[in-house]
């Protein structure tokens, strides 16, 4: 009797640690990228959705030459490709953005400003991207950049276009067609240019498998899928595409905006996705780097190889070309201290670093920020990254380095004054004496035993390895 009750509890553990296995999802192709937090330039913050072919080329020749040694490998095109004049509606505009006017019967009222092929599957408009011609879509420039030794992302919309609703155009490899899956209440409140998916419905898992088939085919590294998030929590299709890009032949990370996400999803986006966003859009404003402290703190229990909190692009030098998409056309209003904290806080955190400025045009010290080697290891190769201090106006991180008995601190100073920030050897229950390194200084601060503490501008950082004697 003893040895059946053991072969049934070997059993069950047997199958609790199978069951495990399969929802970390460790055989998912989502787990053979993103090993370490993505890094690149994304076209949003500068661009808006109006970059062009030539436009990106220049950015990327400029990437290769200047950030890609430092690990900034993924290059970006966002919203709106498939549009070939995008903000030239003459239509009204919500939330500053262009949304498109229907007639009563639904039809969209400017269908030919859609580029699209015959299964309804959105292409780069050939006006914008000409080597898109005779339906290459973005194969050519996603060569491009491969051959600069560079990574190639887009950024899509979730759901199906209208315009393909309202056609009604087939489904690649199924015999459902595009209304059979199209909900059409189901819309993004600040570009409506698609209607939801069911994906209960069939036919709505060939939908995506065609577009991800589509999108490898083009050579696509990177895929930005948006309006899926927050709120609501689309569950659905972001399960459709996990599946689509498991079976599309092409390894791809799945980056899910905008936030902020529900933490009481945690769990269903580590086995779904590789980044998904925990804010709303970041632009350089205090407040909301201010709240990222809260938000990277919540979801630091959730860092991990492969799967990754994303704060959001960084706003860094000249953004917002021509007055759009967020206010005027400016270089960040973030302070020199508070450009410390941004890019300090987003590596101790290991958020995906996305910088978002235009490079010919930003300032050499904010690219700067950008090019250091010490403090970008932070972001690459720590562990065990959390908060471990948060009271009077001041903030403390810790991260271990793997088979080490170093690790990393960074200070915080949240006032609008000037403060010393200490970090108590107690905290760690570190012993004896440590060298401390400042990794922004890129020298050495000394030796230091029991505390070590420093003055740090309003809204500064610092970023320090601790090295025992």
């Amino acid at each position: 009797m003893k040895k059946i009750h053991l072969l049934l509890v070997f059993a069950l553990v047997m199958l609790i640690g199978s069951c495990q296995k399969i929802e970390t999802g460790e055989k998912s192709v989502l787990n053979t990228v993103a090993d370490k937090p993505p890094m690149g330039w994304n076209s949003f913050n500068s661009y808006d959705c109006a970059i062009n072919e030539q436009q990106f080329k220049v950015v990327v020749d400029w990437l290769a030459d200047n950030l890609l040694e430092y690990g900034w490998e993924y290059a970006v095109i966002d919203y709106i490709w498939w549009h070939p004049e995008p903000g030239n509606w003459d239509t009204p505009r919500r939330f500053g953005h262009p949304n498109i006017r229907y007639k009563e019967d639904g039809a969209p009222l400017f269908p030919e400003y859609t580029t699209m092929d015959e299964y309804g599957r959105l292409l780069p408009a050939v006006e914008r991207f000409p080597s898109a011609v005779n339906g290459q879509g973005f194969k050519p420039i996603a060569d491009y950049v491969h051959g600069k030794g560079m990574k190639f992302g887009i950024h899509i919309m979730r759901g199906i276009h209208r315009v393909a609703a309202y056609n009604d155009t087939p489904i690649l490899d199924s015999e459902y067609s595009a209304k059979d899956i199209a909900e059409p209440w189901d819309t993004c409140s600040w570009c409506n240019h698609m209607y939801g998916v069911d994906a209960a419905k069939p036919g709505a898992q060939e939908y995506y498998n065609s577009l991800f088939k589509l999108y490898a085919e083009w050579g696509v590294d990177y895929i930005k899928a948006d309006d899926i998030l927050a709120p609501p929590y689309h569950a659905g299709e972001i399960e459709l595409i996990h599946n689509a890009i498991e079976q599309c032949g092409r390894p791809m990370v799945l980056s899910l905006s905008p936030g902020e996400a529900p933490l009481s999803r945690a769990k269903h986006l580590v086995n779904q996705a590789n980044m998904w966003r925990i804010s709303a859009d970041f632009w350089d404003e205090w407040g909301k780097l201010l709240h990222l402290f809260d938000l990277l703190n919540s979801w630091s229990p959730w860092i991990q190889p492969h799967h990754w909190p994303d704060a959001d692009m960084l706003p860094i030098g000249h953004i917002s070309l021509g007055g759009r998409p967020h206010g005027p056309d400016r270089m960040s209003m973030f302070t020199w201290p508070e450009h410390y904290t941004l890019m300090t806080l987003w590596c101790i955190a290991r958020s995906p670093l996305m910088w978002g400025g235009d490079p010919m045009t930003s300032s050499e010290k904010s690219i700067d920020f950008l090019r250091n080697k010490e403090v970008l290891e932070v972001n690459r190769n720590s562990i065990n990254n959390r908060q471990i201090v948060r009271r009077d106006q001041h903030v403390v991180w810790a991260a271990d380095i793997t088979e080490s008995n170093e690790m990393y601190i960074a200070l915080f100073n949240l006032a609008d004054e000037p403060q010393t920030v200490s970090f108590d050897f107690e905290y760690e229950h570190l012993r004896g004496k440590y060298t401390v390194r400042d990794l922004w200084a890129q020298k050495n601060a000394g030796i230091f035993e029991k505390e070590f503490s420093t003055q740090l501008d309003p809204h500064g950082a610092g970023l320090y390895r601790l090295i025992p004697q």
